[in-house]
């Protein structure tokens, strides 16, 4: 049972439509998606609306759950866009963090582990030790990533989250077809950075299904 809670449609940067994405994960053997399109303050609303009318037209066939990914976004402004995704109706509160290959705010991981409503803090790059313990206290789930560039990190994301107890999921971040990772690429993602068997089991299968259910 696969999930992924990380992926983009024509919505924002994707090259699918959201039916053609769910449909390719149906195939690829997942039992939910998360549609977390790339918002900030102009474009929220939007996004927002479109994953919720895609959710809606096909979860005959695949659980799609409208989120979005908050992305170069200043700190400053994060909590309250958050706050605003959640009261918009997004389920699955993504923030872009401060991967190793974009120019993101300094301080964006720092602010995006420190809010409950955040549900994952994507590719956080060279991710402190401090905001790995605050992502534990605060139930903000760190990204093991299958996206090319922003998986340069994983093993060192891997560790913090496994020293300080904080939950860690293996997303696609897909922006077209290819991205889309079934099981047995997911875990061979988990290994590459460094996960035991154990660890990798439950940030591919029982964490995020958690997560799903809680939604």
């Amino acid at each position: 049972m696969r999930y992924d809670l990380h992926v983009h449609t024509l919505i924002s940067d994707g090259e699918l439509l959201p039916a053609e994405l769910a449909a390719r994960a149906m195939v690829s053997g997942h039992s939910a998606v998360a549609i977390t399109d790339h918002v900030d303050m102009t474009n929220i609303d939007l996004a927002i609306e479109q994953a919720l009318r895609a959710a809606e037209l096909v979860d005959d066939y695949i659980r799609v759950i409208p989120g979005v990914e908050i992305t170069h976004v200043p700190p400053a402004k994060m909590d309250g866009l958050v706050e605003r995704a959640r009261r918009l109706g997004a389920e699955i509160i993504v923030v872009h963090g401060e991967t190793l290959v974009e120019p993101v705010a300094a301080g964006t991981n720092a602010v995006a582990v420190r809010n409950p409503e955040v549900d994952i803090l994507a590719h956080p790059g060279a991710l402190s030790l401090a905001d790995a313990e605050a992502a534990a206290a605060n139930g903000v789930a760190l990204e093991i990533t299958g996206r090319k560039g922003h998986s340069l990190a994983n093993g060192h994301v891997a560790r913090l989250a496994a020293s300080t107890g904080a939950e860690a999921l293996i997303n696609s971040d897909a922006h077209a077809p290819g991205d889309l990772m079934d099981a047995e690429r997911a875990w061979a993602v988990a290994l590459g950075a460094g996960m035991d068997e154990t660890a990798a089991r439950r940030a591919l299968e029982a964490f995020p299904a958690e997560l799903v259910r809680r939604l």
